[in-house]
């Protein structure tokens, strides 16, 4: 495995670390941080007029990430 591959495999990890931590912090009972999913609720109920932009874009996010990672 070449350094750069292993740096952003540690990236990675590192990422999703934070955000597990900070998932636990939003948790506890009195915090002012938001989840993920109060996070998230608020995008998907973002419209402009009758378009719900919010759920669109949400929507193309996960297609990247799927299109990024999963697809082969």
């Amino acid at each position: 495995m070449s350094a750069t591959r292993a740096s952003v495999i540690g990236g990675f990890v590192v990422a999703l670390a934070l955000f597990g931590v900070l998932e636990l912090l939003a948790r506890r009972p009195g915090s002012r941080i938001p989840t993920f999913g109060d996070v998230c609720a608020y995008v998907m109920q973002y419209e402009v007029g009758r378009v719900p932009v919010g759920r669109i874009g949400v929507f193309g996010f996960w297609w990247w990430v799927g299109w990024h990672f999963f697809a082969r």
